[in-house]
C-alpha cells in the first residue's frame, strides 16, 4: 500500500518566506529607481509615464492568463524558474542597448553625488575634442524647466546645431541632389541651375538634339508609368521614412517601451503562480490559515532591497569599473538577487489542485464586488489610491533629486515607507476595537492625500523622510480595510480571489492610468502641481466617501453558528414553566432509577 507523504508546515512556511523576501528585495533594488534611470537617459515625463503605464497594463492582462496556462499544463515550477531567468536577462538587455546617451547620465550623476567632478568637464570628456567651444557652452548651461527636469533634448539639439555649423564652415557648399548642372567646355567648370546640357564646338549638335527629342517623345508613356510606381512606393514606405526622420529621443523612447514590455511579460507570471501553488499546498494540509504570515516577509524584503541599493549606489563614484555608470548597479543587483532566488524556487513547495478553477473564481469575485455597494466604494477608493500612488512611485525621486537628494536619501526614505506599512497589521492586532473598514478607508485616502500635498513642498535632501511614516495609514490601513471587506463580501475560500480583484484595480489598472495621466500633467504643469492635483482629488473623494457610505445600507454576513445559538436560546425562553418542570422531573426519576439499580447489584 502506498504511504502518504508527510507535509512539513514549518519548512514550507520558511521556504515561502525566504522566496517572498528575495523576490521583493530584487524588485525593490531596481523598480523604484527605474524612472530615475529613464530621466538620466533623457526621456521626458510624458514618455516616462507612457512606459510605466504600459508596464502596469501588460501585467494586468498577462498575469491571470499566464497563471491559468501554467496551471492547465502543470508547469508552475518551470514558469517560476523561467520568469526569474528571463526577467533578469531583460533587465540587463535594457542596460546594454541604452548607453548611447551617456551625457545626461553624467550630468545627473553630478547632481546626486557631491563627490563627483564638475558637469562641464565630464560632458567635455564624453563629447570629445571635436565639439566646438560654443557647443560646450550650450552643454554646460542647460536650462531647467519648472518641474526641475533638465532639458536634455534641447542641449543635444544645440550641440548638433553647433557641430553642423562648424562643419559647414570647414567644407565647401555642395549643390543639392536634385539640382541640374550645366557643363561649359570653354570655361571648364560646372555651373548650377540650368538643364543638363553640353555646349559642343563641333557640327554634330543638330543630330544629337534630334535623337534626344525622339527619345524623349517616345518614352513619355514609360515616364508616366514610372511616376505612378514611384508614388505608390512613396506611399508604401512613408511610415518607414517617418521612422528614419525621428530624433534620437523618440528612438530611445520606442526602444525602451518595447524592452520594458517584454520584461514585464517575463516577470508578471512569477507572483501569481508561486502564490497559488503555495496556497494550495497549505490548503491540502489544512493549514491555509497560516498563509497570511508570509506576506510580511515581502514588505521587509522590499525595505532591505531599496535601502541597501540606495546605500550601495551612493557610496560609488559616477563611473565604476569599465566606465559603467553607477546607475547600472541597480540592474546588476536585481539580476544577482534573481539568480539567488533560483535555489529557493527549486525547493519551493507547490501543489496542483485541479478542482479549483481560477478563471471562474476571478469572475465570481468580480460579480461579488459589483453586487455589494460597500464593496464597490472600496474598489473605487483602491482605484483612486492607485492613480494617486503612481505619481508617488514614478516622480517622487525626481522631486527629491531636484532638491538635492542622492540615492542614500531616496533609498532610506522608501525603506521607512515599507517598514511603516508593515507595522499597521501588528498595531491593528493589539487593539480589540478598531473603527469600521469604511472609516479606515477614509483615513487611508486622507493620509495618502496629505503625503502628496507634503511632497509638493520639499525643501531639502531629507525632507521627504518624515512623510513616509504616514505610509502606515495610507498603504497599511488601505490593505487592512480591503482584507476586512473581502472577508465580509466573499464566502469561505473565495477571499483571495476577491482580494486579487482589488489588487488588480489598485496596483495595476490604477497605477497604469495614473502613470499615463501623471506623465502628461508633469510635462505640462510640473511635478509640484502633479502632487497637488493628486492631493486635491483624494481629499475631494474623502469628503464624499462618508456620505456615500452612510447612504448605502449595510449588509452583514450571516454567521450560521451564531444563528444556531440564537435559535436555541429563543426556543428555551419560549418554553413554559410546566414543560421545564416536566423535564426536570423526568431527569430526577432517571437518576433515582439508576441509583436503585446500582444498589441491587451491590447486594
Amino acid at each position: 500500500m502506498k504511504r502518504t507523504k508527510q507535509i512539513d508546515i514549518r519548512r514550507a512556511l520558511a521556504l515561502a518566506g525566504a522566496f517572498n523576501f528575495l523576490c521583493s528585495c530584487a524588485r525593490a533594488c531596481l523598480l523604484p529607481f527605474l524612472t530615475l534611470y529613464f530621466r538620466q537617459l533623457g526621456l521626458s515625463p510624458a514618455m516616462t509615464g507612457v512606459v510605466m503605464g504600459t508596464k502596469h497594463l501588460v501585467s494586468l492582462v498577462w498575469s491571470p492568463v499566464a497563471n491559468l496556462l501554467s496551471k492547465h499544463y502543470d508547469k508552475r515550477r518551470v514558469v517560476i524558474n523561467g520568469s526569474l531567468v528571463c526577467s533578469a536577462a531583460a533587465a540587463l538587455v535594457l542596460l546594454l542597448v541604452l548607453p548611447t546617451d551617456a551625457r545626461p547620465q553624467a550630468a545627473s550623476c553630478n547632481v546626486s553625488d557631491p563627490r563627483g567632478g564638475p558637469t562641464q568637464s565630464l560632458g567635455e570628456d564624453l563629447l570629445g575634442s571635436s565639439v566646438a567651444p560654443s557647443a560646450r557652452t550650450h552643454t554646460s548651461t542647460a536650462p531647467v524647466s519648472q518641474s526641475g527636469v533638465t532639458s536634455t533634448t534641447k542641449t543635444l539639439s544645440d550641440t548638433k546645431t553647433a557641430l553642423h555649423h562648424n562643419h559647414n564652415h570647414s567644407r565647401p557648399q555642395l549643390p543639392p541632389l536634385n539640382a541640374s548642372v550645366v557643363v561649359n567646355n570653354s570655361a571648364g567648370e560646372p555651373e548650377v541651375g540650368g538643364s543638363f546640357m553640353q555646349h559642343p564646338t563641333t557640327s554634330s549638335a543638330a543630330p544629337v538634339r534630334s535623337k534626344r527629342s525622339k527619345f524623349s517623345s517616345g518614352s513619355e508613356e514609360q515616364l508616366g508609368e514610372r511616376k505612378t510606381e514611384e508614388e505608390e512606393n512613396e506611399r508604401r514606405f512613408d511610415f518607414l521614412g517617418s521612422l528614419k526622420a525621428m530624433d534620437p529621443q523618440h528612438w530611445l523612447f520606442f526602444l525602451t517601451l518595447i524592452i520594458v514590455s517584454a520584461w514585464e511579460c517575463a516577470s508578471a507570471p512569477l507572483e501569481w503562480t508561486a502564490d497559488d501553488g503555495l496556497y494550495e499546498y497549505l490548503d491540502s494540509a489544512d493549514a491555509s490559515d497560516r498563509y497570511c504570515s508570509t506576506g510580511v516577509w515581502g514588505l521587509l524584503g522590499a525595505a532591505c532591497g531599496v535601502g541597501g541599493a540606495g546605500l550601495l549606489v551612493s557610496r560609488l563614484s559616477c563611473f565604476v569599473a569599465g566606465g559603467v555608470s553607477r546607475s547600472a548597479v541597480h540592474f546588476y543587483c536585481y539580476a544577482a538577487l534573481a539568480a539567488a532566488t533560483l535555489p529557493v524556487a527549486a525547493y519551493l513547495p507547490l501543489y496542483l489542485n485541479k478542482k479549483r478553477c481560477r478563471a471562474n473564481g476571478l469572475l465570481k469575485a468580480v460579480r461579488l464586488v459589483r453586487g455589494s455597494p460597500r464593496a464597490l466604494l472600496c474598489a473605487i477608493t483602491a482605484l483612486l489610491a492607485g492613480v494617486a500612488g503612481s505619481a508617488v512611485d514614478n516622480f517622487l525621486l525626481w522631486q527629491m533629486q531636484d532638491h538635492g537628494s542622492n540615492e542614500l536619501h531616496m533609498g532610506m526614505s522608501l525603506a521607512v515607507a515599507q517598514v511603516s506599512q508593515a507595522a499597521f497589521p501588528l498595531l491593528a492586532g493589539r487593539f480589540s476595537k478598531l473603527p469600521s473598514s469604511g472609516q479606515v478607508l477614509v483615513v487611508a485616502a486622507a493620509s495618502l492625500g496629505l503625503q502628496c500635498f507634503y511632497y509638493s513642498f520639499l525643501w531639502g535632501p531629507w525632507a521627504a523622510a518624515p512623510a513616509q511614516v504616514l505610509s502606515c495609514f495610507s498603504g497599511g490601513a488601505l490593505w487592512w480595510a480591503v482584507r476586512v471587506q473581502c472577508e465580509d463580501v466573499a464566502p469561505p475560500g473565495a477571499e483571495r480571489s476577491v482580494r486579487r480583484v482589488y489588487v488588480a484595480l489598485s496596483l495595476q489598472l490604477g497605477n497604469g492610468l495614473g502613470s499615463f495621466a501623471g506623465g502628461f500633467v508633469a510635462q505640462r504643469f510640473g511635478l509640484t502641481w502633479l502632487f497637488r492635483g493628486a492631493a486635491v482629488g483624494l481629499m475631494a473623494w474623502c469628503a464624499c466617501l462618508p456620505l456615500l457610505q452612510w447612504r448605502v445600507p449595510r449588509r452583514r454576513r450571516i454567521n450560521y453558528s451564531r444563528l444556531l445559538a440564537a435559535d436555541l436560546s429563543e426556543a428555551s425562553d419560549s418554553e413554559s414553566d410546566q414543560e421545564r418542570d416536566w423535564l426536570e422531573k423526568a431527569m430526577d426519576d432517571d437518576r433515582s432509577s439508576n441509583n436503585n439499580y446500582g444498589r441491587r447489584m451491590n447486594h
